[in-house]
């Protein structure tokens, strides 16, 4: 028995369609596609004009049920918006694509296109386009409504450093622009001590009090004053103050330790001078190389000030100089620097150029430090020390000049350097 072949083409034969005649494909609903979207439309109950608001202060769209988000023209973020908006309208069908039409910026118009499928008659699929127009309407948020109200901050970050020359401060305000974080303040106001900063919610300005405790020494103090409260429902208005001290050391500060806190960190010298300011107070012992570094904790049980500011700096310059290479000589029990190098210096003033009047001290700038060169430092041996520590500490102890910042001249050029 042989089985017959079918034929190798094999063409389908078209129908007419129900409604116009024409020729067709076979489909399950018998009717061509012109036909069939004017007896259906899958985008019945989509609504085709929809009305977004946005605020013209801040520059946000409502995004319901309360909340206010940054969007650009034709983003990501602006389109999930209004899709979202017609959500509900959109279960009956599946969306393929969507995408916006250009409009001009001014005409507070926005132009979505949607493609969208929905299974009609016998199983039918019908794809259809169409163009949703979302009208802007300008709305003022919660936020710049208490703005022009007068009345728009919860919460106030009260940041302070009690000294005369502010290098950590200065720190501070660019760490705070690198991050970022003056974004969500509403006003920034400058006093003599510090800045404030206002938020319009707590979560803010904890935010901020977080980044300072990480970034700087520092301790806080929070309080805060009732504004309103409704019996009704038992809601309370609370207005929060942060108040961030700052300790008053700065960089090429000169300090003197308390004896404990000095015995604390390895037996090194009362007499030091912070090299730098982080999240702790970096102090180096200046004659004998030795460091450490005090956290915010320490230095509030341990306070201790600057001996000089620096506007009280005099210029030296160095008559000669010898690297101290026998490292045994260093008393204390602490990690050493080697980043410097000790050395032993004979000093005298520019302004006692006419005498022979020369100081003999030890520096922790031996490698850079030449015959020559001026230097910039503190003069204890004419001085009259107002400290509680230092009026205690061994006259033989107290060295006679230490130095902070050196500008090294050399022919015609200028380098300025600093420890």
């Amino acid at each position: 028995m042989e089985y017959m072949k079918e034929p190798a083409n094999v063409t389908q034969g078209n129908i007419l369609c129900c409604q116009c005649g024409t020729a067709i494909p076979p489909n399950p609903v018998n009717m061509c596609v012109a036909c069939l979207r004017t007896q259906v439309d899958i985008t019945e109950g989509i609504p085709k004009q929809v009305i977004v608001h946005f605020c013209k202060q801040c520059e946000r769209y409502l995004q319901p049920p309360g909340t206010w988000v940054q969007c650009a023209l034709e983003s990501r973020e602006l389109l999930s918006l209004c899709l979202k908006k017609i959500k509900a309208s959109l279960s009956k069908v599946r969306l393929i694509d969507a995408g916006f039409v250009w409009t001009e910026p001014h005409s507070k118009r926005l132009k979505v296109k949607l493609t969208v499928q929905k299974e009609v008659m016998n199983g039918a699929i019908l794809q259809q386009v169409f163009v949703i127009e979302y009208v802007v309407h300008s709305q003022m948020c919660d936020d710049c409504h208490r703005v022009e109200a007068k009345d728009f901050w919860k919460a106030v970050v009260q940041i302070r450093q009690k000294t005369v020359h502010k290098k950590t401060f200065y720190y501070l305000e660019q760490l705070i622009l690198k991050h970022k974080l003056h974004q969500n303040t509403l006003r920034i106001k400058e006093i003599h001590d510090g800045l404030d900063f206002y938020y319009a919610s707590k979560q803010h300005a904890q935010k901020m009090v977080d980044f300072l405790q990480c970034t700087v020494p520092c301790r806080s103090k929070s309080s805060q004053r009732l504004i309103s409260h409704d019996i009704h429902n038992n809601t309370y208005n609370y207005k929060s103050t942060f108040s961030m001290e700052i300790v008053p050391i700065c960089k090429d500060n000169i300090v003197c330790l308390s004896p404990k806190l000095a015995q604390s960190l390895g037996n090194m010298s009362q007499i030091c001078v912070c090299i730098r300011v982080t999240s702790t107070i970096h102090i180096i012992d200046p004659n004998t190389l030795q460091i450490a570094e005090i956290d915010g904790s320490t230095y509030w049980r341990h306070p201790f000030n600057s001996l000089f500011q620096p506007k009280q700096l005099e210029e030296f310059i160095v008559m000669d100089i010898s690297r101290v290479h026998d490292k045994k000589q260093s008393a204390g029990a602490g990690m050493k620097s080697s980043k410097h190098t000790l050395a032993e210096a004979w000093v005298q003033k520019t302004s006692e150029l006419s005498t022979d009047q020369q100081y003999f001290c030890r520096t922790h700038l031996g490698h850079l430090l030449n015959p020559g060169d001026l230097v910039l430092g503190f003069d204890l041996a004419n001085c009259n020390l107002n400290d509680e520590f230092a009026n205690k500490m061994n006259p033989q102890a107290v060295p006679d000049v230490v130095r902070s910042d050196i500008s090294v001249h050399k022919d015609s050029d200028t380098v300025q350097a600093t420890a």
